[in-house]
């Protein structure tokens, strides 16, 4: 008789492999991609310290980051989370808006602007946290804020 082959199982979605004890331990965000694309920047804003931290870990590890880095990883970890829980709670509306919109726009952020703003002016009123996009020119209005998104749908103004 043949040994059985395990098999992935649809109910758990993360890695149910405990951590080593020396690892600080950690809740999983468990969003999926498009609550964490609409929060991305907002964590980005929040979390750069620590998302920093994690990079020049896995810089500095020579391949090896994975294990070397985790107790960088769990900071993010727990940062973004937090990011998460202040946007739920301050501004869920907005924030369900904007990734409903995603998820029905195969993640496309300029078919959004208007939901995207909402989000924007709340998350930046309630907590402070404000969209940047690293790399913009300084006299270049950024692509989140013009309000004619070239590839949108609606070929007027966005918002």
């Amino acid at each position: 008789m043949a040994a059985r082959q395990p098999q992935f199982n649809q109910h758990i979605l993360v890695d149910t492999t405990p951590m080593p004890e020396g690892i600080p331990k950690v809740q999983e965000i468990g969003a999926t991609s498009a609550p964490l694309m609409s929060a991305s920047f907002f964590i980005g804003d929040r979390c750069q310290a620590y998302n920093d931290d994690y990079m020049k870990c896995k810089a500095e590890a020579n391949g090896r980051g994975e294990f070397e880095c985790l107790k960088e990883g769990r900071k993010v970890t727990r940062c973004a989370a937090s990011v998460i829980k202040d946007i739920n709670t301050h501004c869920l509306k907005q924030f369900n808006a904007h990734w409903q919109c995603l998820e029905n726009n195969n993640h496309h952020m300029w078919e959004c602007r208007k939901p995207e703003m909402e989000l924007n002016n709340c998350v930046f009123e309630k907590l402070g946290l404000k969209k940047t996009i690293p790399g913009t020119p300084e006299n270049v209005t950024p692509v989140h804020l013009r309000p004619k998104q070239i590839y949108a749908q609606y070929p007027g103004n966005q918002y």
